[in-house]
């Protein structure tokens, strides 16, 4: 049987491997590992995907912020420092917010994470024999592995709080940010684009559900975040050489990567389309198929109530499988938005209702059967992207954790418009790969795309996911003051650094 990336670093569960005896994240390694035994050397890398992808990356409230910055997902409660965020309000509600100390405290958790692994990879390597070109090779995949997710994890960094700081292998202390420097936004994602070059000439050259283990991040994951990373510096620029780089990156991966699009829009975010050739990154989760015991969450073991389906779940007064928190909300604008393409298939599977227009008392079902009510609060809508239906659940798995199914990160739909933009802002027919992505969604083909054409479009295929696309799509292009009430240009591009890291730390301070 295969096991999955992820599933390799369940030793945070009880009864599972003695990897599992291992230090906290960004603890000092004891003396007991043996790094003369290369068969462990795998360890630390594990160790870092468990960090990135349970409890950090998809944590919900870092997920909960990327979302509500963007016209398409609205806080469902009260909480002042979300409808802070949601209304462009860097004030001292946002500074002070737990929930941004908590997302910066997740991401460079996971660089610290990061530079620890690399440590004892060096110490791994100190034992390889001279010769041994096997496990030279395997210590150089390996460490790309690991400087893969320290990039993403700088790159979100910049993307959310603008100028951050770099931490690097020699950063490799608990205690780093607390004396760190930032570095300019423009710095950090070049620095990004330099790492995944190391990254694409070490790792595996296959997709990544065809990689060891399944799941694992490849040539192509580095190609792509190498991609949105030059996407980002050249903005609106049409001249900007940096759209050449978008453009090898996003050819090589459609043209060497045995990518294709999932042929079913609305499976594509549950259980069938898991790690399928449409896969580029995804986090991984799994119930092991049984009724009871040890899951795996993107919540965390000690934080099941969090996990990211079921913080996203509509307040269903039916109760259990499909219930959640209902805290994130597709906005009216965004069902308008879908509807006024007649984005019919997009529209179904990512809009689904809670009751007839939220109001108590009423029921409407999910395109699977599945009943939800309306309730007190009538919220109308709950994203159907994070939806896993009940009939697809495990049997005797009661609680909606979405286990058995992943979290979509990076897509080939995407890779595909990233093409197609590039080649419209230099000149070139981007037809090919745009329609490619119109004809899965059910749409007529359009010839002789336009640059708003390929915005609209990567607009509607990425729409309601929560990695905020759409507001930094808004930001490149120069459009956010006019499609976001509340922003600032000038003020509002990206939040704060918490209030508790300056204060730990002079250095981060304006």
């Amino acid at each position: 049987m295969q096991i999955t990336v992820l599933l390799i670093t369940i030793a945070v569960l009880p009864g599972c491997s003695k990897f599992l005896d291992r230090p906290q994240e960004n603890e000092a390694q004891a003396t007991r590992i043996d790094y003369a035994n290369l068969s462990l050397m795998y360890q630390p890398v594990s160790g870092v995907y468990s960090t990135a992808t349970r409890g950090t990356f998809a944590k919900w409230i870092s997920v909960t912020i990327r979302s509500v910055r963007s016209d398409e997902i609205e806080p469902g409660n009260d909480d002042a420092g979300q409808m802070a965020i949601h209304n462009y309000q860097n004030n001292v509600t946002v500074k002070s917010y737990w929930g941004i100390n908590d997302m910066w405290i997740s991401l460079y958790g996971v660089v610290l994470s990061a530079n620890s692994a690399l440590a004892e990879l060096t110490q791994f390597g100190n034992n390889i024999p001279a010769g041994d070109a096997a496990n030279q090779q395997l210590l150089a995949q390996y460490q790309a592995e690991v400087r893969f997710w320290r990039a993403l994890g700088h790159y979100w960094a910049a993307r959310y709080f603008g100028d951050v700081p770099v931490l690097g292998e020699e950063s490799n202390d608990p205690n780093a940010l607390s004396n760190a420097t930032k570095t300019s936004n423009e710095d950090v994602k070049q620095h990004v684009i330099e790492e995944m070059d190391f990254c694409i000439a070490n790792l595996q050259n296959v997709r990544p559900n065809a990689a060891t283990p399944v799941g694992a991040v490849t040539r192509y994951t580095a190609l792509m975040l190498k991609a949105k990373a030059a996407m980002d510096l050249a903005g609106n620029d049409n001249a900007s050489p940096y759209w050449d780089v978008v453009l090898d990156c996003t050819n090589t991966i459609m043209t060497e990567g045995g990518f294709s699009l999932f042929p079913d829009y609305y499976q594509l975010f549950k259980k069938p389309g898991k790690m399928s050739n449409e896969s580029i990154l995804e986090f991984q989760y799994s119930d092991f198929g049984q009724a009871s015991g040890d899951i795996v969450t993107s919540g965390g073991a000690n934080e099941l109530w969090g996990n990211f389906f079921l913080f996203q779940g509509p307040e269903n007064t039916y109760g259990m499988p499909i219930s959640g928190s209902g805290w994130m909300v597709p906005t009216q604008k965004a069902v308008d938005f879908l509807e006024g393409r007649n984005d019919t298939l997009r529209l179904r599977t990512t809009i689904l209702h809670c009751g007839v227009n939220g109001e108590p008392g009423t029921t409407a079902f999910t395109p699977d059967g599945d009943p939800v009510s309306g309730n007190v609060a009538r919220k109308k809508y709950f994203n159907g992207k994070a939806y896993l239906p009940s009939s697809q659940m495990t049997t005797g798995r009661v609680d909606y954790y979405g286990a058995n199914n992943n979290v979509r990160v990076f897509r080939y739909a995407e890779v595909l418009l990233m093409n197609a933009e590039a080649k419209v802002r230099k000149g070139q027919n981007g037809d090919a790969p745009f329609n490619e992505v119109r004809l899965r969604a059910k749409l007529n083909a359009i010839n002789g795309v336009t640059l708003q054409n390929v915005l609209d479009e990567r607009r509607a295929e990425l729409i309601c996911e929560w990695w905020g696309e759409r507001f930094n799509d808004l930001l490149r292009t120069g459009r956010a003051a006019a499609e976001l009430p509340g922003f600032v240009a000038g003020q509002s591009e990206y939040m704060p650094i918490p209030q508790e890291q300056e204060d730990r730390n002079s250095n981060l301070r304006n």
